[in-house]
């Protein structure tokens, strides 16, 4: 259990480092560049809150989907495991669908009006999933 959680607390310390590093200016007044940097960021977020979601899985024994949609398996599972809320699942489900977007696409096609909720909410939501997954029982 030990390992378990200086996994997860690795990944919270990695998580904060990125949010830290968002802009507090409104992403429309960015450059192409800087908002580019911001969705490789909120990207990272996403992806640190799958390593948890998978460290938790194996601390619960809970088989880690696999195939092309385990992305979405995972945080399903999450729900369906109740190791996230189904609120949270839904809110979650918004950073999913940004990471497999940026992971597909040119930064040339990024819309800060479409990113700012994601950016605007990071923290929040990071808080809320600190709180789901330190409520479980592991």
């Amino acid at each position: 259990m030990v390992d378990y959680r200086l996994r997860v607390e690795a990944e919270y310390e990695a998580i904060e480092r990125t949010l830290s590093s968002l802009p507090s200016t409104p992403l429309a007044e960015l450059t192409k560049l800087e908002l580019a940097g911001v969705a490789a960021l909120l990207h990272n977020f996403y992806n640190g809150l799958e390593n948890i979601l998978k460290q938790v899985c194996r601390a619960q024994q809970i088989d880690i989907p696999s195939g092309s949609s385990w992305h979405r398996d995972l945080l399903l599972t999450a729900g369906d495991a109740n190791i996230l809320s189904a609120a949270l699942v839904d809110e979650l489900s918004r950073y999913l669908a940004f990471r497999h977007f940026f992971s597909h696409a040119y930064a040339l096609d990024l819309f800060p009006e479409r990113m700012e909720p994601l950016h605007q909410r990071a923290v929040e939501i990071f808080d809320r999933f600190r709180r789901d997954i330190g409520a479980l029982e592991i």
